[in-house]
């Protein structure tokens, strides 16, 4: 395995400690790329980019939780016990073709 800059690894460290709201931020991260002459532009784009999709992970996140809780508050659905012969038609002489369902719909 090849090893890597030590300023290509300072700017993987900063960005996963932005976008993980690590405690310390990677403010010695930045430290160190100003020692070693990274642009305080590339520097800002790595940034940018941990920021944002730090920002997109907890939206979606939050998404996720809303559509969540909002199913929670929906009314319960009944749970009742499955009729195999609630929807079958009856043929009576003379009367209805067909039986209602449960709820006194008629299937004809």
């Amino acid at each position: 395995m090849a090893d890597l800059h030590p300023s290509i690894v300072a700017l993987v460290s900063l960005a996963a400690n932005i976008a993980s709201n690590h405690p310390k931020q990677g403010l010695c991260q930045v430290d160190k790329l100003k020692e070693y002459g990274v642009a305080k532009e590339q520097i800002d784009a790595v940034i940018e980019i941990a920021r944002h999709i730090r920002d997109e992970a907890a939206q979606a996140l939050d998404a996720k939780f809303d559509a969540a809780c909002a199913e929670g508050f929906q009314p319960a659905k009944p749970k009742l016990p499955v009729d195999p012969f609630a929807n079958l038609a009856v043929v009576e002489a003379g009367g209805s073709c067909c039986t209602p369902t449960r709820s006194g719909q008629s299937c004809c």
